[in-house]
């Protein structure tokens, strides 16, 4: 995933300002998932898990790049391009339904987590991380779909 992010960054990078961030953002989200999941290059020998502390800020990136994304960025493309080019952006009206999907599952895992207490029972936070990880991977995905769709539209 990390390696994906670099190159949607490369590919768009001064494209728009905001997009810029955002993606700088996800770049960020995604080291802290891999620092939270013991995932490369993170990872440690004997797998330990996650301090309450570092959940938080992890789930505090979480929400705030769903946020961004959400209130900023669709919204923003949407705006600034659809009204220009209607036929060319109907791709946001089956993508962003199916984003909007994947938050219902983000928020009860940033419910779940962001306020735990080193002594909470965290059996399920693998799992959790794991789903949330393949999760991610899709609206990342459905993502860079949007801003494939605004690039090939600004092109022309």
């Amino acid at each position: 995933m990390q390696d994906q992010a670099s190159l949607i960054q490369h590919k768009w990078g001064g494209f728009n300002q905001h997009i810029d961030n955002w993606l700088a953002h996800r770049a960020k989200l995604l080291s802290h998932y891999c620092q939270v999941a013991n995932l490369p290059p993170y990872e440690t020998p004997q797998f330990t898990l996650p301090t309450p502390e570092q959940l938080t800020i992890f789930c505090n990136n979480l929400v705030d790049y769903i946020s961004e994304g959400h209130f900023e960025i669709y919204e923003e493309i949407m705006l600034n391009y659809e009204q220009k080019h209607q036929e060319r952006m109907r791709l946001n009206d089956k993508v962003v339904p199916k984003i909007n999907m994947t938050t219902d599952v983000v928020l009860s895992f940033n419910e779940k987590y962001a306020n735990c207490a080193a002594t909470d029972d965290m059996h399920e936070l693998d799992e959790d991380l794991s789903n949330l990880g393949e999760l991610m991977e899709q609206r990342f995905e459905l993502e860079d779909l949007l801003l494939e769709q605004l690039y090939q539209t600004h092109q022309q």
